[in-house]
């Protein structure tokens, strides 16, 4: 059956950020007059991203949050961790690298990407993004000049659902109107993209242009099924 939709995850499959969260974060800290070092930032986010996630699922918005709100908590608690804790600063920083994150220098965009996208545009190919990620996802890709590759963008704070939950993937051949079989999703999680995809009935395929993704990859993905470069889609699609 000819294939009618392809849509992609973002985050590590299209693109990437240019730099840790903590050389980011060391970084806009310096513009409020504080000095921290990007190695214990990133430790801290760690531990404040894990303990967010776990209290807080997909950006609070059950218990009534915004995924703004979200983050900036979650930076407040990266510096607090780190011994800063004056409020005055803290906010105006939180904010700043909450809205910052959008800006294209703070993104690569792989370099098999665009013309695999041309690629599908020019075989007529229908494509969409389902991803775990917020509301700004619309204007990275947009800074990024990769949005109007897409039909639609559709994010778990969108959705209320992230993946793996099957709905979200649902949602997208709903607002596609094609059945699961005329689907097809990429991206570089086993679990989260490949598994789920293909257990709503979509053909799936995994992306793993590092040789550390391939242990866990290649124990539950046929490598048939596993892209090294997205130039090897252009060949698949042909």
């Amino acid at each position: 059956m000819r294939l009618r939709l392809l849509t992609w995850d973002v985050k590590d499959t299209l693109l990437r950020v240019r730099h840790t969260v903590g050389e980011q974060y060391s970084l806009e800290a310096k513009l409020h007059g504080i000095q921290v070092e990007a190695e214990a930032l990133d430790k801290s986010f760690l531990a404040a991203f894990r303990t967010q996630d776990k209290l807080l699922p997909n950006y609070g918005l059950s218990q009534g949050l915004s995924s703004q709100q979200w983050w900036v908590e979650i930076v407040k608690k990266t510096f607090r961790l780190c011994g800063v804790s004056d409020e005055r600063v803290l906010s105006p920083l939180a904010e700043n690298l909450y809205r910052g994150f959008c800006s294209a220098k703070n993104w690569e965009v792989f370099s098999d990407v665009k013309d695999t996208l041309i690629h599908c545009d020019k075989l007529g190919i229908h494509m969409a993004v389902i991803s775990n990620f917020d509301s700004r996802l619309e204007q990275i890709l947009a800074n990024c000049d990769l949005r109007q590759h897409f039909q639609f963008v559709l994010t778990s704070e969108d959705v209320g659902i992230s993946k793996p939950d099957h709905r979200i993937f649902i949602k997208a051949l709903g607002l596609a109107k094609v059945e699961p079989e005329q689907a097809m999703h990429i991206g570089d999680h086993v679990l989260k993209d490949y598994l789920a995809a293909k257990a709503v009935g979509m053909e799936s395929y995994l992306i793993c242009r590092e040789k550390e993704q391939l242990t866990e990859a290649e124990e539950l993905v046929p490598k048939a099924h596993i892209l090294h470069s997205l130039q090897q889609l252009n060949s698949l699609l042909k």
